[in-house]
């Protein structure tokens, strides 16, 4: 559904986006992660059709997005910073939202209310962050969009409201598959709803996978033996940490499980854990294995 090929995006002379390719397809939630200036938002940007690229394309549908109205009125970009037009209603914002977006769904706007009490007189911008953030949803999930594109989508929103606007958006998936893009420093977030994950640095993306497999190929292990450490261990996989905690080494290594047990066994080890990982932990030793790593700050 989209493609995304051969991708560079520059401002005075920084490239923010530097030979950027991926497909993403129908129905899927792909979350995009990265470190701070990784280049998330410009690509969101470019895939929104709201930054024109330097080089390269974004298809949708095999049509270009920017300036492309008919794919825009499909799709919506739901940015980290809110803006709303100043004494503006609910019920006027979801006027003018009625009139750019012809997929518009008065019935489920009715509905949604339910969902948010919030009065629909209220005027947007006298509203909490939180509750402009709830505003932001109900307009959105009311203009039924194809495509939503969420960067910091859930920041200022209590517990109970999060996950109420998560389960809204995989009933949109799950029911007329909707294609969910996500940038979140929360990796919470991003590993409750995506199926596919991209970590991106300094422009690039570094590693694409489905979730699953991404957490089922990269493993934590501690292990310890009675005598030296075997010269040959574990010199077939790739090592992305290792440290010594007393007589007990903790390695956290990329391959399959069945493979790294196989051979840590055969190595007859007095304690062998194999264990798994979040995806915030993930993250931080892949950034790690890239050079952007965490270092002993005292203060």
């Amino acid at each position: 559904m989209i493609n995304v090929t051969n991708l560079k995006k520059g401002f005075e002379g920084v490239e923010a986006i530097r030979d950027l390719s991926v497909d993403i397809r129908k129905g899927s939630i792909y979350g995009l992660l990265g470190s701070n200036g990784a280049g998330k938002t410009t690509f969101l940007k470019m895939l929104a059709g709201i930054y024109k690229p330097n080089q390269g394309e974004v298809l949708i549908d095999n049509e270009p997005v920017f300036e492309n109205v008919k794919i825009k009125q499909r799709m919506i970009f739901l940015a980290d910073s809110l803006y709303f037009y100043p004494n503006t209603t609910i019920q006027q914002a979801a006027l003018f939202y009625q009139s750019m977006y012809p997929f518009w769904n008065e019935t489920r706007f009715k509905m949604l209310q339910k969902v948010f009490q919030i009065d629909v007189t209220k005027k947007i911008h006298r509203l909490s962050k939180g509750m402009q953030r709830q505003v932001a949803f109900w307009l959105t999930l009311s203009a039924m969009p194809a495509i939503l594109i969420l960067d910091e989508p859930l920041d200022g929103l209590d517990a109970v409201m999060r996950q109420k606007i998560k389960n809204l958006l995989i009933q949109d998936v799950a029911e007329r598959e909707l294609t969910i893009l996500i940038s979140s420093h929360n990796l919470r977030e991003v590993e409750d709803l995506c199926d596919n994950v991209a970590i991106m640095h300094e422009g690039k993306i570094i590693i694409e996978k489905d979730l699953d497999d991404l957490k089922s190929d990269v493993h934590k292990i501690q292990v310890a033996f009675k005598q030296d450490i075997p010269s040959a261990f574990l010199n077939d996989f790739s090592i992305l940490y290792k440290e010594e905690r007393g007589s007990v080494l903790l390695y956290i290594v990329r391959g399959k499980e069945s493979d790294i047990a196989a051979h840590v066994l055969a190595q007859k080890p007095a304690i062998f854990d194999l264990l798994p990982l979040t995806l915030e932990e993930i993250f931080i030793y892949e950034m790690r294995d890239v050079g952007y790593e965490i270092e002993n700050v005292i203060v």
